[in-house]
């Protein structure tokens, strides 16, 4: 085995001969530094680098798991002791912290080595990820297009095998459409199942740390390695060790589930629409029993609208003061929009949240998993800074064309992105199956059984392309 070929190999795989000492964590880094090389330059997806750092802990990495000195990549909106961290802000382009986030303690405890930071919109708003520090990640497999956002760097970083998984945060949709966009799986988990932070909001349940893979078992390494109690996250619990890879390596098809084109709340474009459809015919082909249906989500505009207004001005409002020339629009726009904010309007958000989780958690009692696209287009150009209309439908803000992944988010549960098509210009497209809160390993096994039988993934990593 040459180095080199190492970067191609499943995480699964990877684990596998480090834990038996076939491979060492230095050999498998070396290895991605080169694929990183090659590849970087064109979709720059890893605009930092801390290889010291992460060699420095190859050698007693391998006395952990899962991971057993498996190179893990971080997202730029979160601190890494010692290592540049920028949130894509102008405002921290110089910022080194001086401490990590727990998430980035959770991997390195299960045996992870820090190596990279990957790209991320400014304070990861936007689901196009470019921004003023460090520019565009842009799409391999059509280097024009967007990679999606928030955690397009890490999808870009997968998709291409400068990483074998890769840390995401999914807000509105930052994990799942990413994973649609570049053809990968991502989760979006239960809250508290990974700890944040530290934060000046540790109660928030919006937004959720997650894995993104090339392959389902992958996707369950990734969050055998991220999930974990820490006793300063109020959300996270010292429950029994769950093996996630085990689950997700043991495919298991549901006795029903439900599919909705647009959950009743987007506008879809008719090629996601058909190719999505066409993907659940395929299950239905298999005996799925399975219903057109989706609960009712129509608050879920007014409800998260207000309460990510709200959150955004309560992490980031003392920018304006000291760096509003700094920001770009959009977050401008997101502070602004929540210092405008009465409690009323608050409490009425949350009480529409909480009217929104009964109605889905009641909703996958009866059905059991619901299927949905993940994203309501494939992959837009990446000058467009947002989607703005859909087959001719005008999106009036920058959030219109989030509502596939916002309406999941508000009700706290699981969901899972992957393959399942492509456009007839070559480009992928994703479903996402939303399970019940802390449902995570069924839906893994799940997700492994419907990917099966569509057949749609990446085995191997994808070099860029500037046209399909």
């Amino acid at each position: 085995m040459i180095a080199h070929s190492i970067w191609s190999k499943t995480a699964c795989e990877t684990v596998d001969r480090l834990r038996k000492r076939e491979w060492h964590p230095s050999e498998v880094l070396k290895a991605l530094v080169e694929r990183i090389n090659d590849i970087n330059p064109v979709v720059n997806a890893l605009p930092t680098l801390c290889l010291d750092r992460a060699m420095a802990k190859a050698d007693e990495a391998t006395a952990h798991s899962p991971l057993f000195g498996l190179p893990v990549p971080v997202k730029d909106a979160f601190a890494v002791e010692g290592v540049r961290t920028t949130w894509g802000s102008l405002a921290f382009a110089d910022h080194v912290p001086d401490h990590s986030d727990y998430v980035v303690r959770s991997l390195e405890m299960a045996g992870g080595l820090i190596y990279a930071k990957s790209n991320t919109p400014e304070f990861e708003a936007g689901a196009n990820t470019f921004n003023e520090v460090f520019g565009q990640t842009l799409n391999p497999w059509n280097t024009n297009l967007s990679a999606a956002g928030s955690s397009g760097g890490a999808a870009v970083a997968v998709a291409t095998g400068m990483a074998f998984i890769a840390q995401g945060a999914d807000f509105a949709c930052s994990v799942r459409y990413p994973a649609s966009f570049n053809g990968i799986c991502g989760l979006r988990p239960t809250p508290g199942l990974i700890p944040q932070g530290p934060t000046r909001l540790p109660f928030q349940t919006l937004s959720v740390v997650g894995p993104l893979a090339r392959n389902i078992a992958d996707l369950g390494l990734g969050l055998d390695a991220l999930a974990g109690f820490e006793t300063r996250d109020p959300l996270t619990h010292p429950g029994g060790a769950t093996v996630y890879r085990r689950s997700a390596e043991a495919p298991h098809r549901p006795e029903r589930i439900a599919f909705s084109p647009d959950l009743g709340v987007a506008i879809v474009s008719k090629e996601v629409t058909a190719i999505t459809t066409e993907a659940v015919d395929r299950l239905a082909s298999e005996g799925l029993d399975i219903v057109c249906s989706h609960p009712e989500l129509g608050e879920c505009h007014s409800a998260f609208r207000t309460l990510r207004a709200f959150q955004f001005s309560a992490l980031w409002s003392h920018l304006l003061e000291t760096s509003r020339d700094k920001l770009k629009p959009e977050v401008v726009w997101n502070i602004e929009q929540g210092l405008k904010l009465t409690a009323q309007e608050i409490g009425a958000a949350e009480a529409g949240r909480a009217k929104l989780r009964v109605a889905m958690i009641e909703f996958l009692k009866e059905h059991g998993y619901l299927v949905a696209p993940t994203a309501p287009v494939p992959p837009f150009p990446a000058n467009q800074r947002y989607v703005e209309e859909i087959d001719g439908v005008a999106m009036s803000t920058y959030l219109d064309w989030l509502a596939l992944g916002y309406s999941v988010t508000i009700t706290g549960c699981p969901a899972v992105s992957i393959p399942c098509g492509f456009t007839a210009s070559g480009l992928p497209v994703g479903i996402q199956v939303v399970g019940l809160p802390h449902s995570e390993s069924a839906l893994l096994s799940v997700a492994a059984w419907i990917l099966d039988v569509l057949g749609v993934g990446l085995d191997k990593p994808i070099d860029p392309r500037s046209s399909v």
